[in-house]
């Protein structure tokens, strides 16, 4: 009988973490260990294929068909939507997890909405949401026949953000701010993007004149022209002293990336001595709305069509109309 785990308690037999990176290990002497990846929903593809690993169909539990949604489908989404699912799935796990899928009527989906909402209402809809997925692929994968019981079950209304940032607010907290979230605010306001892709730039990314990235949301590929304040900010990013200097552009004195995390407590610091209230991703509207131009807002977005820039810019400054006479 092999060691009993010190962690990583849920994780298959034969399926191993060393360091930050999961190894598939034979069962017998002398143990082989197979490198898979160090993303962890990869890694759980790769053994499967090498276990020859099939849920049996006479296990319709929800919980076996998400064990094999975060193995096949969890590869194809972003780190970030995979973090938030992981949290959604721990609740939807609790509740549904020991039902057979055909057993989750319209019913239970109301049930759950109401008892969750009463707490979180906008997390009450990500998880039906995510519910809903694994329920279709559960029906591509031949686990039911039965029709999705999302369907007709009616969600809480969102209210979507409309704080538009003013300069002055803008530079309020960048004089309070450290240079690292300095050269965040500025990159985020001049391109547009979002905070994790902005904390993504890498040196690599500046060639042929523009900044390229790559949105981790939609997967579209951007092309930025570094010219005017756009350049201006990299110039002096680029040439800060620093005793170290790493691939990212948003770096500390030590060379060191700027984390999600560190960026949202610093900014939050800032944020607090400014005494202001906006948030970071309130900053991509920011840039959409003093553009002036939709056509350009549209392109240095990255959205798919204009009713989308339109509605991100209106329901933060209005729309201008002239008077009666």
């Amino acid at each position: 009988m092999g060691r009993r785990r010190q962690s990583n308690f849920d994780d298959p037999p034969r399926f191993h973490k060393k360091g930050k990176t999961w190894y598939h290990v034979t069962g017998t002497k002398p143990r082989v260990w197979t490198k898979l990846s160090a993303d962890r929903a990869e890694a759980l593809r790769m053994w499967a294929m090498r276990e020859g690993v099939r849920e049996d169909d006479s296990t319709r539990l929800f919980s076996a068909i998400v064990k094999r949604y975060i193995r096949e489908v969890y590869p194809l989404k972003s780190p970030r939507t995979r973090k938030d699912n992981d949290k959604e799935l721990v609740n939807l796990v609790r509740v549904f997890g020991h039902m057979p899928i055909d057993q989750i009527a319209p019913m239970h989906i109301r049930e759950y909405m109401d008892i969750r909402g009463q707490t979180a209402k906008v997390r009450a809809n990500r998880e039906k949401a995510l519910f809903s997925h694994i329920f279709n692929k559960a029906r591509e994968w031949g686990y039911t026949t039965a029709p999705n019981p999302c369907q007709g079950v009616k969600g809480f209304k969102e209210t979507g953000r409309d704080r538009y940032v003013t300069n002055e607010e803008f530079e309020k907290v960048k004089a309070h701010a450290h240079f690292t979230v300095v050269d965040a605010m500025d990159l985020a306001l001049l391109t547009g993007q979002r905070p994790a892709d902005v904390l993504k730039i890498q040196r690599t990314d500046i060639r042929d004149g523009a900044l390229w990235i790559v949105q981790n949301k939609t997967g579209t590929r951007l092309g930025i022209e570094i010219t005017g304040e756009l350049a201006a900010v990299i110039e002096r990013i680029n040439t800060r002293p620093r005793s170290t200097i790493s691939s990212f552009l948003i770096q500390d004195e030590k060379g060191q990336p700027l984390s999600q995390y560190a960026m949202r407590s610093r900014f939050d610091k800032a944020r607090d001595l400014a005494k202001v209230s906006f948030q970071f991703r309130d900053i991509r509207a920011k840039a959409a709305t003093d553009t002036g131009d939709l056509a350009h807002s549209q392109k240095l977005l990255a959205h798919r069509n204009r009713d989308m820039t339109e509605h991100y810019v209106r329901s933060r400054i209005g729309e201008r109309v002239r008077p009666l006479r």
